[in-house]
């Protein structure tokens, strides 16, 4: 098997028990501060989304249909892609500390976060992540596993955002709207 190909996948699995372990630990600490769950099982939808967003990237991604023949190229580009999706993962989750959740859900104290990469955008973490995941299929060197990873996660990232977004607008209000007036919603100055 190929070293760039085992790569991807030892990162993918990396990143993967990441994200378990914060949820995990999340859970464990968040269990008596919650007050209120709009998640409508979004966070379900997400998470079949980003697997098959996986596994057809990678199932296709391990044939020569589609290979695009820049192989070395197309990994320096996805490589850098996750990495700065990851910077922009964590740096999401340290800027809301305490009010980073897992779920769409109310807690205790539960404030509008408004600074850092949320004084642009609303949902920076989730940009992070598409670009994580966009990066990893786009280190495979293959157009239709770029387009299929892209393509499912996105679809499953839009349903959460609009969960997300109505939720948030249920709990805050006007404050919540005006932050919408002022800010885009997943790509600074564009979306």
């Amino acid at each position: 098997m190929d070293t760039k190909l085992l790569i991807i996948i030892a990162f993918s699995y990396l990143y993967g028990f990441f994200e378990i372990f914060m949820s995990m630990r999340q859970r464990l600490q968040r269990q008596k501060s919650i007050i209120k769950s709009g998640d409508k099982a979004s966070i379900w939808i997400l998470i079949i989304s980003i697997g098959l967003g996986y596994s057809l990237s990678f199932s296709i991604g391990s044939t020569r249909l589609g290979r695009i023949y820049h192989w070395d190229t197309f990994f320096a580009i996805g490589a850098i892609l996750t990495i700065f999706g990851l910077i922009i993962r964590i740096k999401s989750i340290v800027a809301l500390k305490q009010h980073f959740t897992y779920t769409v859900t109310q807690i205790e104290n539960h404030e509008l976060i408004e600074s850092g990469l949320y004084k642009n955008i609303r949902h920076p973490g989730y940009l992070g992540q598409l670009m994580i995941f966009t990066g990893a299929a786009t280190a495979l060197s293959n157009w239709i596993s770029i387009v299929l990873m892209a393509v499912v996660v996105l679809f499953g990232y839009l349903n959460r955002i609009k969960v997300e977004e109505r939720f948030m607008i249920e709990q805050m209000g006007q404050k919540y709207r005006d932050y919408q007036k002022r800010t885009n919603k997943l790509i600074p100055m564009i979306y």
